[in-house]
């Protein structure tokens, strides 16, 4: 079964973007989200929705992989289309329907925001699906150490952010699992009115649930059997060096981030 969503999964290669430093990726993210929401304009927008795309190409993800992952998003895309074009006013009036009005600054608004929100969903999972949940548990722990200063358990902190990642894929591939079975014995989740199909949903809540609890209680076990215990010191076996690389994909965004602010777009 293909699964619906890819965030939180990693995709395995030997691209540029796989061999960078996990600190330098989330580094290189933080940057890349904080350029986006300078960009002002849909040149700047589709400056860099291109080279999140060639980033995929050369990592060579799938394109439907990466659609895949977009659909958890749809329901919000469409109501955020839905409130810049009935309720943001402002330029040409385009459709009238009524005392309705989709007006043209409302549509570009709508369209901008949506822009912005598929860069934001396809960067992050470019640097998830080409980051080991390993590596992206140090990388995270990395950039909190200085809250170890004021007790706060970095660490651990890290490793669940990393755990409810890497479960979000899982948990979704279970309800499917669990919703093909209930069809196949007669259920229907398809048909009839919103009010019903979300009905329709409630019995998939509890083996939902039974099976995340008994998939925390196995990896709590199999966690204590390896030795990891909470507030303990650890060592790793595999380092995660900074090289060369790392240090010039820094550069050429920063170079990009300060392009497109002196250009203003």
């Amino acid at each position: 079964m293909k699964p619906s969503i890819t965030l939180g999964q990693y995709f395995p290669g030997s691209s540029l973007l796989h061999r960078l430093n996990a600190r330098f990726k989330l580094l290189l993210l933080l940057l890349f989200l904080v350029l986006l929401f300078l960009v002002e304009t849909f040149a700047g927008l589709g400056l860099l929705l291109g080279l999140l795309l060639l980033l995929a190409a050369l990592t060579r993800i799938p394109f439907s992989y990466l659609l895949r992952g977009l659909k958890p998003i749809f329901y919000i895309v469409v109501l955020t289309l839905i409130v810049y074009f009935f309720f943001s006013r402002g330029g040409v009036v385009l459709l009238r329907l009524g005392p309705v009005t989709v007006e043209s600054q409302g549509v570009v608004q709508g369209l901008f925001i949506v822009g912005r929100l598929v860069i934001i969903v396809l960067a992050t999972m470019l640097v998830t699906l080409t980051t080991t949940p390993l590596n992206l548990t140090y990388g995270l722990e990395s950039f909190l150490k200085p809250l170890r200063l004021v007790k706060v358990p970095v660490a651990e902190i890290a490793v669940i952010m990393t755990i409810a990642l890497r479960f979000i894929p899982t948990l979704m591939e279970e309800s499917q699992r669990i919703m093909k079975a209930q069809e196949a014995r007669g259920a229907d989740f398809e048909s009839g009115s919103l009010w019903r199909r979300a009905r329709a949903m409630t019995p998939l809540i509890v083996p939902l649930f039974v099976s995340a609890f008994r998939r925390a209680d196995e990896l709590a076990l199999a966690m204590e059997a390896r030795g990891y215990r909470v507030g303990a010191e650890r060592t790793r076996m595999h380092q995660d060096p900074v090289t060369a690389r790392d240090w010039l994909a820094l550069l050429f965004l920063a170079l990009l981030f300060a392009g497109i602010v002196i250009a203003g777009i």
